[in-house]
């Protein structure tokens, strides 16, 4: 009996210097997106995209005497399959730095944390429907600004191969890395350091900071990429969710494609100043 219970005891005291070891290691998790965070994203994606361009060129190098590509190497700077491959990379490597960011460091969910919802079959149709009708809300809106033709963007539809790299990639790739990027990370930074209405305005004007270089000189389109850019965040801040301005931003890229495409004679017949659309 003697032995049994200074065995219990011995256990009891054992626990009891043990709970606060535990308690000790146990930290608790970040807040979530905190200002160095989002510095640290910024270099990421500078870092990433230098990457990007490397791997591409080095990937290039290699394949094209197995696959008898016969590109210069001072034409991938216009060749549109080049500049696209560096894009898709540079997206790929920063997507698995925010999948990691979010479910390693901040041990989150990755879809929940960037307010990634579910949608209703009825609310789905809904903001499809609503993002072609921005799209052609977009194309016939009158002109404010001098129009250039011949920007950035229209010179890559160069060809049909051209044509229909980009129009896949702004319907399958764009939509959902832009929203990812802009609605979902950015707009929880911005939304918890400056409130809703800093979140909504940040994000539209760096969205459309960034299509700024395929649009230089059309100012036309800069502003309206700028209206589809607070269309796309309003939607995200009256919603609390990414899944609705990224049903708007597929259906609004797809559309625009689809125009193009029949307005193109299925993108063989492409005259300057074709691309009309904002």
């Amino acid at each position: 009996m003697t032995f049994h219970f200074e065995t219990e005891h011995n256990n009891e005291s054992s626990n009891l210097t043990e709970k606060p070891a535990i308690e000790l290691d146990a930290r608790p998790l970040p807040a979530q997106w905190r200002i160095r965070d989002l510095l640290i994203f910024i270099a990421v994606g500078f870092f990433t995209l230098v990457a990007a361009n490397f791997l591409v060129f080095i990937g290039y190098a290699f394949l094209s005497p197995l696959l008898h590509w016969k590109v210069p190497i001072e034409g991938l700077q216009t060749n549109v399959i080049f500049l696209l491959s560096i894009q898709l990379v540079w997206y790929m490597l920063l997507l698995a730095y925010i999948y990691f960011f979010i479910t390693w460091y901040y041990k989150a969910s990755f879809l929940s944390a960037l307010k990634w919802k579910g949608l209703s079959a009825h609310h789905t149709i809904r903001y499809l429907l609503g993002g072609a009708a921005l799209s052609l809300v977009v194309m016939i809106f009158p002109p404010l600004l001098p129009e250039r033709k011949g920007f950035p963007l229209e010179k890559l539809f160069n060809s049909p191969t051209s044509a229909y790299a980009i129009a896949v990639f702004a319907v399958v790739v764009a939509p959902f890395m832009e929203e990812l990027l802009f609605r979902g990370l950015l707009f929880a930074f911005f939304e918890k350091h400056g409130g809703l209405t800093s979140a909504i305005v940040a994000t539209a004007i760096l969205f459309a900071g960034l299509h700024i270089p395929e649009y230089w000189g059309a100012w036309n389109n800069v502003v309206m990429i700028l209206v589809v850019g607070f269309t796309f965040s309003i939607v995200r801040g009256l919603t609390d969710s990414v899944t609705p301005s990224f049903a708007l931003h597929l259906a609004y890229n797809g559309t625009l494609m689809l125009l193009l495409f029949l307005q193109t004679q299925h993108f063989h017949r492409m005259p300057g100043g074709f691309l009309i659309f904002r």
